[in-house]
């Protein structure tokens, strides 16, 4: 025996569920946000705690490198400063301290 679909007992059906779910409307709501906060929470947990692997730390540490000074100019600022008197105290101000905001 085969059982023929109704369209029309299967829209009548749906529909008395649905009046009977429309009665717990807030607290499917309520359930419905109470789990994706749960999701995001567990997620930002996960996330928070996951270490980086050695491939990403390798990627991420870079080499130091130092600054290098062309010799022309610093032997121009030394002359630059023997030369005028103002500015030799300029740059033994900020050698002395380094902080402070003028």
């Amino acid at each position: 025996m085969k059982k023929q679909l109704d369209t029309k007992k299967i829209i009548a059906s749906l529909t008395t569920v649905l009046q009977q779910l429309s009665r717990y409307k807030a607290l499917l709501f309520v359930v419905m946000i109470a789990l994706v906060y749960g999701y995001i929470l567990l997620t930002i947990n996960s996330l928070s705690n996951r270490q980086p692997s050695s491939n990403q730390v390798s990627a991420q540490a870079n080499p130091i490198t130092t600054a290098r000074v062309n010799e022309n100019v610093i032997k121009q600022l030394k002359q630059l400063e023997d030369n005028n008197v103002s500015v030799k105290e300029l740059f033994n101000e900020a050698r002395n301290n380094p902080f402070v905001e003028e």
